[in-house]
């Protein structure tokens, strides 16, 4: 054993004796058992585990706000920059039916017309010209 430390008084009976040994026999027993903690490897790791499972869950969280954040943001840019490409095309518009000539809108509004009334045909032929251009592109 080790000598009791000079600042401490030493017993002076037996009762004080037997209350001093108890009580370094409980600062023992937990020095043992913090000693055993440190030593048990299963339960640090288990401890460990639970820690990154809370930090990965608060950044999962974290994220999912972020993402959130984001996609209003994305949104937000969206619906302006739909709203300045319809008012690019209607000043396009306006500018055309200044600018242009009677016949070329006449032949400009048939085109249209026609280019609605026959959308299939104009989807056939285009998917036509597409696999002819790739069936040629393939033989070289």
């Amino acid at each position: 054993m080790t000598q009791p430390p000079h600042d401490e008084p030493t017993a002076s009976g037996p009762e004080e004796l037997r209350e001093q040994v108890e009580h370094t026999r409980q600062e023992l027993g937990e020095t043992v058992q913090a000693l055993a903690a440190k030593t048990d490897v299963k339960a640090r790791a288990k401890e460990k585990a639970a820690e990154v499972r809370q930090q990965a869950a608060e950044v999962k969280d974290q994220a999912a706000v972020k993402a959130a954040e984001v996609k209003s943001q994305a949104a937000v840019k969206a619906a302006e920059v739909k709203e300045q490409a319809a008012a690019k095309a209607a000043q396009a518009g306006r500018l055309l039916q200044e600018k242009a000539p009677e016949p070329v809108l006449q032949t400009t509004a048939r085109t249209a017309r026609w280019s609605r009334d026959n959308r299939v045909l104009l989807l056939a032929g285009g998917a036509t010209t597409l696999l002819l251009w790739l069936a040629c592109r393939r033989k070289r």
